[in-house]
Formats: structure tokens, sequence, C-alpha cells
């Protein structure tokens, strides 16, 4: 395969992200995430540490010679917790024999209801991180100029939310990403709101580098499939937006020729 994701230097097959959370158990989980096709998955640092009730044993739970882990933030309030549960994370990636890991997935969510990322403390937090070494994916509300900031500043990508986090509402904003893919020098990630196969595929058509997708898959009725059916999808819409698409006419446009038939 010559159409490889490249990411601050490493290069994937899969375009498609992977969550580990909200699963009902690790053995869907890892089933789940291998149908995918995924090769980076992301991981929630904090809920590793504290032992929250189904992430306890996370990191024994996938074999990381297979996949390559993208410890995220979540759970961070501001920039400060953010720099820190991101060097919890470097130390996690270090424990399952990914000792060249400085990646992280940076969330800083103020709030519980809305749980959109909070601009100044993306910011923050991200300079922060470059200046100790951090490959930074930052997620956030799709917003051209931050997302400029972010990758001016060095951020390996730029990851807009579709629509808030796990509510399948699809890609409501959808216009203000492909403003954001068609300046970025960076990949650009869709991450968030995702609900089926078409959406993802719609992601790709409109020139996303990749996608994440977690609760789609994790609290379909079948993960395994639905797993499947993402990475399907996502390759499906990546080849699409490749290949030249026609362009939208006002008129029909007959696909058999129109001389040198039968009876003209």
């Amino acid at each position: 395969m010559t159409d490889l994701l490249e990411i601050a230097g490493r290069q994937f097959r899969s375009r498609l992200m992977t969550g580990t959370g909200k699963y009902k158990d690790f053995s869907v989980m890892g089933e789940a995430i291998t149908a995918s096709g995924s090769e980076i998955v992301t991981v929630a640092v904090r809920r590793v540490q504290t032992s929250v009730p189904g992430h306890g044993g996370l990191g024994e739970a996938l074999d990381w010679n297979k996949f390559w882990m993208l410890p995220n933030t979540a759970g961070a309030t501001n920039a400060e917790e953010a720099v820190r549960f991101a060097k919890f994370g470097r130390e996690l990636a270090k424990m399952v024999g990914q000792e060249d890991n400085n990646w992280v997935k940076l969330e800083v969510i103020p709030e519980t209801k809305y749980l959109l990322p909070d601009p100044i403390g993306t910011c923050e937090a991200a300079e922060a991180l470059i200046k100790l070494g951090f490959t930074v994916l930052p997620y956030i509300n799709a917003d051209f100029h931050l997302a400029r900031r972010l990758w001016e500043m060095g951020c390996a990508t730029v990851m807009p939310l579709g629509s808030p986090i796990g509510s399948g509402q699809g890609l409501q904003n959808a216009a203000a990403i492909q403003m954001i893919i068609a300046e970025s020098p960076v990949p650009v990630v869709v991450d968030a709101g995702i609900r089926l196969p078409s959406e993802a595929c719609r992601a790709m058509e409109m020139g996303a580098a990749a996608l994440l997708v977690n609760t789609a898959i994790a609290q379909a009725q079948d993960p395994v499939a639905m797993g499947y059916a993402m990475g399907l999808a996502c390759q499906a819409g990546r080849s699409a937006a490749q290949s030249g698409a026609i362009p939208i006419k006002a008129y029909a446009s007959a696909s058999s020729p129109l001389t040198g038939i039968i009876g003209s």
C-alpha cells in the first residue's frame, strides 16, 4: 500500500483510530478493534491510573505489539491537569513496551454537560507539551482559527469534533471541518459524534486524513460487526476522496451515447 497515514513521521495502513471506553468487556473490545483494522488505539490515562471500573488491566488487554497507543488526557479540566496526565500517559506507553512513544491526544474539558473542549486551555497545554517533547494531537471544536493556531504551534494533527462526544449526531460541523481540511498542513482527524458508517465515509470523502470512533462501535448492539463496518467505510471514503467525483449538474446527462444508435 502506498496511501499510508503519516503522523509525525510514523506511518499506518489504517486511517481509523479507535477508543477503549464503553465496551461491555475487554474481550468484546479486543475483537471489535481488531475487526475494524485500526492500528492507533486511544487510552484514557486518568481512568487507567485511578482503576475506574472497566479500565483496570487495560494495559494487558491488547497486544501492544500490534497497536500504537495514543494516551489521552480525558478528565483534564485545565492545562495543568492535561500536562500531568500526558506525563502519566508517556509512562504508560513505556510500560507496554513503546519506549519511543511520546504521543498524546490532548483533551481539556472543564464541564460535564456538553463536554466541549476549552480552546484556551487546549492552546496552553499544547504549547507546554510541545516544549516537553510530546507529539500533540489536540481535540478541538471545529474552529478554523483555533486549528490554525495549533498547527502553527507545532501540533502533529488537529482533531475537530463532528458533533459532541457520544451524541451520535453525526457531522453537524461539516462546513467548518471542510474549511480546516482545505488549509491544514497537518492531518485532520475527525473525532466525536459519528454514529453510522455512512457518516464515517462522508467525513473521509470530505478529505479528512483519518477518523477516531469510539462510542458508535463500543455501544452498538454488535460492536464487532460495527467495528468492521467502520473500517470499511473509512477505506471507501478515502478511496472516493482520491478518485475525483463527478461534478453536480442541474440537469440529467445520459450515460449511453445518443449518436450512432439503432434507428438514428
